[in-house]
């Protein structure tokens, strides 16, 4: 008995495990990421930003639908029927100096309700980038076949508009202007060498009037 109580006096507490320290930011990032950039999949930032577009496109007046599925190359289909810059308004038309004949100003009707006839949906292809590259965003702009990168075509699609999802910005860009290309480099808002892309920053004035564009 004895010898057992010497032996159980020399143990030694055992020491109780630190607990684990909170997970805490990368020095090198200089803001804390929001839920919306901390994706769980490449899929699911692609529907969420599928709907910013459509929220963002229908604040500027079109007509928004989707397809059926997920087979076709566009995303997002545009409905610029309604917009004013198709069919001026009465109160938005500027009256005219003089007073014009009865006959011209039915005929200036009639070429109004022909071309808002004739107005055509816009096919949108939508991407989004989180990450800075070399100091650029890079957004894909390809679909893969049998694992090789394949540029879209006029057939296809006839915008591309790519989301830059930390600062909150669209680059509308008509396929015809980068047709043949397989990436798109985006620069940041507080970059200030200009970038050959910078134009298409917030560039919604493109799809107000698609036809005076060349497509297939």
């Amino acid at each position: 008995m004895s010898q057992r109580k010497r032996a159980s006096r020399r143990r030694q507490p055992r020491r109780a495990q630190a607990p684990p320290a909170p997970a805490t930011l990368n020095p090198q990032t200089t803001r804390p990421q929001t839920p919306f950039e901390r994706e769980l999949t490449t899929k699911r930032r692609g529907e969420i930003s599928e709907l910013a577009f459509a929220l963002a496109a229908a604040r500027h007046g079109f007509g928004i639908a989707r397809p059926y599925g997920d087979s076709e190359r566009y995303d997002i289909i545009l409905d610029p029927a309604h917009l004013p810059s198709v069919i001026p308004t009465v109160a938005q038309r500027k009256p005219a100096k003089r007073r014009a004949c009865p006959e011209q100003a039915k005929r200036h009707e009639a070429n109004l309700l022909s071309s808002s006839a004739h107005t055509r949906l816009i096919r949108v292809q939508v991407k989004s980038s989180t990450q800075l590259q070399c100091g650029l965003y890079r957004v894909n702009a390809h679909r893969r076949i049998n694992g090789r990168a394949v540029p879209y075509t006029l057939a296809e699609i006839d915008f591309f508009a790519a989301y830059v999802i930390p600062e909150d910005s669209w680059f509308i860009f008509p396929l015809a202007h980068i047709l043949g290309s397989t990436a798109v480099t985006l620069s940041p808002k507080r970059r200030r060498k200009p970038h050959c892309n910078d134009p298409y920053r917030e560039a919604w004035h493109y799809l107000y009037q698609p036809d005076g564009l060349e497509f297939a």
